[in-house]
């Protein structure tokens, strides 16, 4: 089940304040970008964060997942709760790097 334009559009919603706030469709899924960093990845209609060390007293009591089969576990993020959410992306933004731009391929 791919995630509803409803659920990302809401995330999206949930994160204003921390920043610019896009969202990029990937593989049939989402990902939630904060000023360019890749914060959030929607899957099933459900938000995972990278688990981070600095994470792990906020977020003791949160569940983890993996998002689809292959990916590195994840915390879920409760995007319900707005204040835990701007915490969290205020923690991930200066853990996260920018992605880097792939170099084009020079043709002959």
């Amino acid at each position: 089940m791919a995630s509803s334009v409803e659920f990302i559009e809401f995330v999206c919603e949930q994160l204003e304040g921390t920043g610019a706030v896009r969202y990029r469709k990937m593989f049939g899924e989402y990902m939630v970008y904060v000023n360019d960093r890749p914060v959030v990845l929607v899957c099933d209609d459900v938000a995972y964060v990278a688990i981070h060390d600095e994470l792990k007293e906020l977020l003791s009591e949160a569940p983890t997942g993996v998002a689809y089969p292959g990916a590195k576990e994840r915390y879920i993020l409760d995007v319900d709760n707005r204040e835990l959410a701007h915490e969290v992306i205020t923690i991930l933004l200066p853990l996260t790097p920018l992605p880097q731009k792939k170099a084009k391929k020079k043709t002959s």
